[in-house]
């Protein structure tokens, strides 16, 4: 064990705070046991230098770095990624605080620290998290001053403050010029991301998760006129499997897309996806072709993109609000699409060749399906009763009550049931519009499940059983229809109409960082130079473009920094000893431009040895305090009293 050296506090307190202040970003991304862990390390560090007591030896701590190392291990499999990555530095960091000794250390741990800013950086740039980032680039070089130049905290915050306000304009220069690589250059691999949004796979309770969140989805903006609310069905996964219980899609299908035969005009739009960590790309129902070859179409078309949405992607598609469907339905689709398991639902069986033997077509069978559920009492709710084995026969025939995904569920099961081919479709319905950013918002809770059926002369055709047992869901959201199913604090944003104004700037403002900021690629840099005046903007222009804007700052800087060092008034050391020189020099003993303070003791012991003594004391004393390493928490009470004995000494006249 070995103790802590003296003096050494003030600059453990700031390698401390800077790095709590790196752990603290990552809260709720990082396992809570090593954010727990690395806060309770830095809290023993702080402690044991406030207190004086023995630090762990270094058997103690390596076996501590593989404890952790191990436990980090078994919890990501794997120390790579920016999630396992993340955690680790942040435990070891924590580690390196126990066996600090000396500056050299302590400038590891706020290095560290600054790392871990940059770990945040990548993994989120919300526009609400600007502000924490930049207060923890003030702290971090603030420490670095400090214990770097042993100021005291005032000092070490300004001196942070007025390096990074300089920086800033380069920052900007970088931001706007500096040739980007086109790709994703820091797609950063991201273990253990939750996943969030709709999935491949539906049951009631999983779309229930989704419609309780008031999380954004996605955002679109329309060129021409906004569609009706009726009209507003945003396409997601289409589910084709069926086991009773649970509906999911044919990741393997690769049957031919059955063309269409579009009818009226073409919607165009702009989408801006939240990350969600599936691969769906929502478009309005039915999409004819989406921008770039980074999604398709896949043969029930959906828009798949080629890797998981974990960062906001913005696309450009065009919809059609109505098809035709071309060509006839082959054997397999019909199959995949009328199966069911067996000996399950026996009643729902029963209901649908009774209805099918009194409808002369599946069209009829269709509307008298529609027709049962408007007639036997079913209700729409968020909160409905479990269901047994055979749950589409105990919500038709028990509980009668349900929401979107109970109601398509049992809908197809109805026509599968009766030999007409079906699948249940998952997206979003609706969508609040902003008129700030002019922009249609579509959050989680706008998650809807529907039915496609497949009618001859018409092909797949969208059947909303929802919207006959709850018809005022295709105007309003769910938040309207059911607010109390919602936690207090989103009716109040919703109930308040100054309190949605508020969300809604904020989410346009937020929309336009996203858009303009964090999504500011190559073909934006090649914009900016199109707007200046470069009609054929390339990587030259954008090089040529960073030199010379980057000349400019350098000169801009060099002169303020000459013109603060000409015209930095003295602090309150340098004025005392500017008097103490006033004072000497009335005494016949002026101070050479050459000389250091122990200089001018030797000049004046030459000159006036009566004041030798009297004045070598106190140009020793400043000679420490200016140049020596301050003790704790008494550098700003030393120069006040050298200042008072300054005040204090009379000298004599030549």
């Amino acid at each position: 064990m070995t103790r802590v050296a003296e003096g050494g506090v003030r600059g453990v307190a700031w390698a401390c705070a800077a790095l709590a202040g790196g752990v603290l970003l990552h809260a709720g991304r990082v396992p809570p046991w090593a954010a727990a862990t690395a806060l309770a390390l830095i809290g023993w560090r702080f402690w044991s230098a406030r207190s004086g007591r023995a630090l762990p030896g270094l058997p103690a701590r390596a076996a501590l770095a593989l404890i952790l190392m191990g436990v980090v291990l078994a919890r990501f499999h794997t120390l790579n990624g920016l999630a396992a990555g993340t955690t680790l530095l942040m435990l070891m960091a924590a580690l390196k605080l126990l066996e600090t000794r000396g500056t050299r250390d302590e400038r590891v741990v706020i290095a560290a620290a600054l790392f871990l800013l940059l770990a945040a950086c990548l993994d989120r740039q919300d526009l609400v998290r600007v502000p924490l980032y930049a207060l923890q680039a003030w702290l971090c070089c603030a420490a670095l001053a400090a214990v770097s130049g042993s100021l005291g905290v005032r000092a070490a915050l300004g001196l942070a403050g007025r390096s990074l306000l300089v920086a800033l304009p380069l920052t900007l220069l970088l931001f706007l010029f500096f040739p980007r690589l086109p790709g994703s250059f820091w797609a950063v691999p991201r273990g253990g991301a939750a996943l969030s949004g709709l999935s491949d796979s539906m049951t009631p309770d999983g779309i229930e998760e989704l419609i309780l969140s008031y999380e954004p989805a996605f955002r679109a903006t329309f060129t021409g006129a906004l569609p009706r609310p009726e009209q507003r069905y945003w396409r997601g996964p289409v589910l084709h499997h069926f086991n009773g219980h649970t509906w999911q899609r044919d990741p393997d299908s690769f049957r031919a897309r059955l063309p269409l035969e579009y009818l009226g005009e073409a919607v165009r739009y702009r989408v801006a996806l939240e990350p969600s960590h599936q691969r769906w790309w929502f478009a309005l129902d039915l999409p004819a072709a989406a921008q770039g070859a980074r999604a398709f179409l896949t043969s029930d078309y959906q828009l798949v993109g080629a890797e998981p949405v974990n960062e906001t992607v913005s696309f450009e598609a065009v919809s059609y609000l109505a098809a035709r469907t071309q060509g006839t339905l082959g054997g397999g689709a019909r199959r995949e699409d009328t199966a069911l398991p067996a000996g399950l639902n026996p009643r729902t069986h029963a209901l649908a060749a009774e209805l099918r033997a009194r409808a002369g077509s599946d069209a009829a069978f269709v509307r008298a399906a529609l027709e049962d559920l408007a007639a036997n009492g079913f209700s729409y709710t968020l909160t409905p009763a479990p269901l047994g084995h055979d749950a589409i026969d105990d919500f038709l025939f028990r509980t009668r009550a349900g929401f979107c995904g109970h109601y398509a569920s049992a809908f197809v099961t109805l026509m599968r049931a009766a030999n007409v081919p079906a699948h249940v479709v998952t997206g979003y319905l609706g969508g609040e519009w902003n008129p700030v950013g002019g922009y249609l918002l579509v959050r989680q809770s706008d998650a809807h499940a529907w039915a496609e059926v497949w009618l001859e002369g018409t092909g797949w055709t969208r059947i909303d059983p929802t919207a006959v047992v709850a018809p005022e869901r295709l105007r309003r959201g769910v938040m309207d229809l059911l607010p109390n199913a919602f936690p207090a604090g989103e009716r109040l944003l919703h109930a308040a109409r100054w309190l949605q104004d508020l969300l809604q700037r904020w989410d346009a403002t937020n929309a336009w960082w996203s858009e303009h900021v964090v999504k500011f690629d190559y073909a934006g840099q090649l914009n900016l130079l199109a707007r200046l005046g470069i009609r054929e903007p390339d990587v030259r222009y954008l090089g040529w473009a960073f030199v010379l804007a980057l000349l400019a700052w350098l000169g801009l800087t060099g002169w303020y920094l000459a013109r603060g060092e000409r015209r930095a008034p003295p602090d309150a050391l340098a004025r005392a000893y500017l008097a103490l020189c006033a004072k000497l020099a009335g005494a016949g003993a002026p101070r050479a431009a050459h000389e250091g303070p122990l200089a001018l003791a030797q000049s004046v012991s030459m000159r006036r040895p009566e004041l030798g003594a009297r004045v070598q004391g106190l140009c020793e004393q400043y000679a420490r305090l200016r140049y020596g390493a301050p003790a704790a928490n008494t550098h700003e009470d030393e120069v006040a009293e050298f200042a008072r004995a300054v005040a204090r000494l009379a000298l004599p006249a030549p």
